[in-house]
């Protein structure tokens, strides 16, 4: 085992959660433990405890990096597309993509549990940056669009994405067919922007 001053904090604290990246590349969150992680490292679990605070804040960390990568794909799509309609198709395809290229860890954003902890703050600005992006999108999209319709269309967009997404990614359509996902999404987008424009 290695010793406590092997590793600064900081040093140990991105040690572990590249370790934990790494591990959700081929396999699921649900394979993990804090001992687990503890013996990936080198390190016994009080430590990681010390660091993080509990292993429910250590995957909370693993899930805030993944979503700082989503949010930094997002916003480059969203601000090197002129096109305000453009761009929304653009950010639902990158949601998608993102998914399909770390499945493990995009699942562990929704199947992580706080298990009745308060949210922290720098997770919860996190989750509000990313439904800003979209919600400013509709907002240029049909500026005459009250602020309470535009969230509320944003969280309907979003929950279709994101059903589409979930369903392509565990390969759950059940059609005979092929269904791409993407395709699925423009139509989305597509039929609900005509009637919301209207």
């Amino acid at each position: 085992m290695a010793r406590r001053n092997d590793h600064t904090r900081e040093e140990l604290t991105a040690l572990t959660l590249a370790s934990v990246k790494d591990f959700l590349q081929e396999h699921s969150h649900h394979e993990l433990s804090l001992r687990k992680i503890a013996t990936m490292i080198g390190y016994v679990p009080s430590t990681l405890v010390n660091v993080f605070g509990n292993y429910n804040l250590l995957l909370l960390r693993v899930v805030a990096e993944t979503l700082d990568e989503l949010s930094q794909q997002s916003a480059k799509i969203v601000n090197e597309q002129g096109d305000h309609r453009q761009a929304l198709y653009q950010l639902a395809y990158c949601y998608h993509d993102f998914a399909f290229n770390n499945p493990h860890r995009w699942q562990l954003i929704f199947q992580h549990n706080m298990n009745g902890e308060a949210l922290p703050e720098w997770q919860a600005k996190r989750i509000d940056s990313m439904t800003t992006m979209l919600e400013g999108l509709l907002k240029s999209i049909c500026p005459n669009r009250s602020e309470a319709e535009v969230l509320q269309s944003s969280r309907v967009l979003w929950a279709g994405v994101h059903g589409i997404t979930l369903l392509a990614v565990d390969d759950k359509f059940f059609a005979a067919e092929p269904i791409d996902g993407k395709q699925l999404i423009a139509d989305l987008l597509t039929n609900y922007l005509a009637s919301w424009q209207e």
